[in-house]
């Protein structure tokens, strides 16, 4: 038994760039429309932006007035993930000067198990990082100074 159809692949590929070509210039429109709340206008800008599956959702949502976020809930993050005072202390003890191997190991120990068990542990990651920079920068910075000046120097000398 043969299966007959009229649609041919080419056909089908075709119907389905020209609904995706009239699904962007749809999405483009609510983003250029200024009477549409902002908010809606960065979902959308966002959803077309990464070729959102839910794209087709949210612009017949916006089309029709209604909240494209009205059952967006955020996760609390309030008591899941440590404060910035936290990572900024432990990013101290990593990074200050001196010998002390066995409290900036259990630093270290700290942070990464509270990167394990942080909810966004990415973000935290890079937040620890930036604060690590920083205080690096901070402390070495008349380091930075010395050894400059010692070759500048050195090269104002030679001649």
């Amino acid at each position: 038994m043969s299966n007959h159809s009229s649609a041919t692949p080419h056909t089908i590929k075709s119907t389905q760039t020209t609904i995706n070509d009239a699904l962007k210039r749809r999405a483009q429109s609510l983003i250029n429309n200024k009477s549409i709340d902002a908010q809606t206008r960065a979902v959308v800008r966002y959803g077309l932006e990464i070729d959102d599956p839910w794209l087709p959702e949210l612009v017949r949502r916006a089309n029709a007035g209604e909240t494209v976020l009205e059952n967006l809930i955020l996760p609390d993050t309030t008591n899941d993930d440590p404060s910035e005072e936290k990572l900024e202390a432990l990013a101290e003890i990593l990074c200050r000067a001196g010998d002390e191997p066995a409290t900036k190991s259990a630093a270290l120990l700290v942070l990464m198990a509270t990167l394990e068990n942080a909810t966004y542990p990415k973000a935290l990651a890079n937040l620890t990082k930036h604060f690590a920079f920083t205080r690096c920068g901070e402390l070495n910075s008349y380091g930075m100074v010395d050894a400059q000046t010692a070759a500048l120097e050195d090269e104002l000398l030679a001649e």
